[in-house]
C-alpha cells in the first residue's frame, strides 16, 4: 500500500464488521495492542468504534523478545500480555475487547481467563484494512457456519481425501465443532476476522493418516504457496514424517526442527472454509508485510489443517502452521460436506 492513513472507507468497513460484536452506544471497549501492532489498524479500529458510539480505551503492552532465535509468524499466540496481570485486568474491565495484537489472543492462556470474566473478544487479524474492506460481513454466513459446526459436533468420524493422495481419519466422538463468521455477540465468546469457517480441536490421539500438500495449497506461516508436493505423515495427532524433495518440504522440516518441541508437530485445529468472498489467490496481491493471510483460512471449500497449540488437548506451543488446502473431499460419517474443494449445496450462500 502506498499511503498509511485511516481512509474513511476502511473506517466504514471496520465499523460494519464490528457490528458483529453488537457494539452499543456508550459501551466501554478496550483496544488491546502492543508496540509493534500495525498502527493503521489500531487507528482505524478506534475511529470505527467511535463512529458506532462506543467509548474505547487503549491497553498497550511492549512487544516482547522472541523466546529464541526462531522468527514467530501466524501463531495466533501473542506473548505481549503473558504474565502481565495488571494489563490483563485492564482488559477484563471492558465488556468488549478489540484485539489488535500482532499475533492475536486466539491461542493464548490469557484468552480463557478473559472470556471467563464475561468479556467478548473480537480479534482483528494483522491485515491491512483493505482486506476488511473487501471482506465485509455477508448476511446468512454466520447461520451456515453454525450449521457446519453442528454437523461436526454430531459426527463420529471425519475423513479427508484428495486425488493428490491425502487420506486422513479424524475421530470426532465427543468433539465440539464450532462455526464462526466473526461473531463475538455474547459474553464469553470470541470472534475473529477475516472469518467464515467450521473448525474443531480434536481430542488427543484422534488424528491419523497422510496429507499431501499440492501446488496452490498455502503455508500461511511462510506466507507462500506450495510449489512442490509435501506429504505429512500423521500418527496419533503428531506429524512424524515430512516427505518431499523440494524446497517446501525442506523449509517445513527446518522450521519444525528448530523448535525442538514435540508439541509443535501436533494437530491444533482442522475444518473447512465457508466464505465465498475470501480468495485463495489473495497472497499474490500483497507484499508480505501487508497481510497475515487469514483470508485464505476461510475461502469456501478449503480444508484447513493446523498444527500447534490445542487448548482442548491441553497443548501449548508458539510454533503454529495454518495450511489451507484446495481440491480436498471432506466427509462426515461418510457424507461429503466438501467434494473436490466444492461445498455441498446446502452449505453455500
Amino acid at each position: 500500500m502506498h499511503v498509511e492513513r485511516p481512509e474513511p472507507k476502511w473506517i466504514e468497513a471496520l465499523a460494519e464488521t464490528l457490528t458483529l460484536a453488537h457494539v452499543q452506544p456508550g459501551e466501554i471497549v478496550a483496544i488491546a495492542s502492543e508496540t509493534q501492532s500495525r498502527r493503521l489498524l489500531v487507528e482505524v479500529a478506534e475511529q470505527a468504534l467511535v463512529r458506532l458510539g462506543a467509548r474505547p480505551y487503549h491497553v498497550v503492552a511492549l512487544s516482547p523478545r522472541a523466546p529464541g532465535a526462531i522468527p514467530l509468524r501466524s501463531t495466533g499466540t501473542s506473548l505481549a500480555f503473558a504474565d502481565l496481570g495488571p494489563a490483563v485486568e485492564g482488559l477484563a474491565s471492558a465488556s468488549l475487547i478489540v484485539d489488535c495484537t500482532v499475533e492475536g489472543l486466539l491461542h493464548t492462556r490469557e484468552r480463557a481467563a478473559l472470556l471467563a470474566r464475561g468479556a467478548r473478544i473480537f480479534m482483528l487479524s494483522d491485515e491491512h484494512p483493505e482486506v476488511f474492506d473487501r471482506l465485509r460481513p455477508m448476511p446468512g454466513l454466520q447461520d451456515l457456519c453454525e450449521r457446519g459446526g453442528q454437523l461436526i459436533t454430531g459426527a463420529k468420524k471425519m475423513r479427508v481425501t484428495s486425488r493428490a493422495g491425502s487420506d486422513l481419519d479424524i475421530d470426532l466422538d465427543g468433539v465440539l465443532g464450532r462455526g464462526s463468521a466473526g461473531v463475538a455477540d455474547k459474553p464469553g465468546r470470541m470472534g475473529y476476522w477475516p472469518a467464515g469457517m467450521c473448525v474443531c480441536n480434536p481430542r488427543p490421539g484422534s488424528v491419523n493418516g497422510r496429507l499431501v500438500l499440492s501446488p496452490g495449497d498455502a503455508n500461511l506461516t511462510f506466507k507462500r504457496y506450495v510449489e512442490t508436493p509435501v506429504t505429512l505423515v500423521i500418527e496419533d495427532d503428531y506429524v512424524t514424517r515430512i516427505e518431499g524433495s523440494g524446497l517446501d518440504a525442506e523449509l517445513m522440516r527446518s522450521y519444525y526442527a528448530a523448535w525442538n518441541d514435540r508439541e509443535a508437530y501436533a494437530v491444533s485445529h482442522l475444518g473447512w472454509g465457508m466464505n465465498p468472498a475470501a480468495r485463495w489467490d489473495a497472497l499474490t496481491m500483497y507484499d508480505r508485510r501487508d497481510v497475515n493471510g487469514t483470508e485464505l483460512r476461510a475461502f469456501a471449500g478449503n480444508f484447513l489443517y493446523s498444527t500447534g497449540a490445542n487448548e482442548a488437548a491441553g497443548r501449548f506451543t508458539t510454533c503454529h502452521f495454518d495450511i489451507p488446502m484446495r481440491n480436498c473431499t471432506v466427509a462426515l460419517d461418510g457424507d461429503a460436506v466438501v467434494t473436490d474443494g466444492v461445498l455441498r449445496d446446502d452449505l453455500r450462500l
